[in-house]
């Protein structure tokens, strides 16, 4: 096919089921989905066929951003059946999030594996100590979301960040949301919507950036994104998801926060050090 040969392909197809249904249980039992699971799972399984290190960051959010379309707009259209979308604030955030995103694959496209690692690592380590620090505790600071031009400026810092380090950006709603006193069902809900404003223009965003590494990365790819990493990291993810649903239900909500917390500053940790190593040496 495509003149691949078929054992590469047929190992590439193997390593990532495995990826698949590790990301589903994973996202299950702690919570958490998209690409705070995909991108260090991609990461390992990436290194195990070989894909270069100077751009294995790249493909592996690329590849996240190209997953996280569909799951991303099922769970916005059932929110918004429900009534759970903040379709007001997702509108004035179109533009906003758009143009971050546009910026973040810009700066994806210049900067070195290291760099995104460096950003994961940020993140997961900071996501990863609020979740042992504070949990599901308030935070509330204001009573409500500020004006326009505040809010436009979440949706450009949401777009960027989620583009660089691969996710549909909803953990970052959760918390501008939790900040200003909207409820966590408008939160998870408009957090889906931004998930489809933040995917989509990402994943073509990625693709395009990696155009011209064509030759170096895996088979079916298109740029920055393994179209057969995408295609069957998102179907046996969903199968294998409920699993870590029932095995989650058998601890209480504070231990999954903690068990979570740790999990993304292990993680996250783990990248930053990878990331500093590389530079130094």
């Amino acid at each position: 096919m495509f003149g691949i040969p078929h054992d590469e392909l047929l190992r590439l197809a193997l390593v990532l089921l495995v990826g698949g249904a590790f990301t589903g249980i994973f996202s299950g039992l702690l919570g958490v989905g998209g690409g705070l699971i995909i991108v260090p799972v991609l990461y390992h399984l990436f290194g195990v066929i070989g894909v270069d290190d100077d751009i294995k960051m790249h493909l592996c959010v690329g590849t996240s951003l190209a997953v996280i379309i569909p799951t991303s707009i099922r769970s916005f259209l059932s929110h918004k059946a429900r009534g759970s979308v903040d379709m007001a604030t997702l509108r004035n955030w179109i533009l906003p999030i758009l143009g971050g995103v546009i910026l973040g694959t810009l700066v994806a496209a210049f900067v070195s594996s290291e760099a995104l690692k460096l950003v994961f690592g940020l993140f997961g380590v900071l996501f990863g100590s609020q979740m042992l620090l504070l949990g599901s505790k308030k935070i509330q600071m204001t009573e409500d979301l500020p004006g326009r031009a505040a809010m436009s400026g979440y949706g450009l810092g949401i777009g960027l960040l989620a583009s660089l380090i691969g996710i549909g950006g909803g953990g970052i709603v959760n918390l501008v949301y939790a900040i200003h006193g909207r409820s966590i069902h408008q939160s998870v809900g408009t957090g889906a919507g931004v998930g489809v404003l933040v995917s989509i223009p990402g994943a073509i965003g990625f693709m395009v950036a990696g155009w011209p590494e064509m030759a170096e990365l895996p088979p079916l790819s298109i740029g920055y994104v393994s179209a057969i990493g995408a295609l069957l990291i998102a179907p046996v993810s969903m199968l294998t998801a409920p699993l870590g649903v029932r095995i989650a239900h058998a601890f209480s909500r504070r231990q999954l926060e903690v068990a979570l917390g740790l999990f993304m500053v292990i993680l996250g940790g783990r990248f930053l050090i990878e990331s500093i190593v590389d530079w130094v040496s």
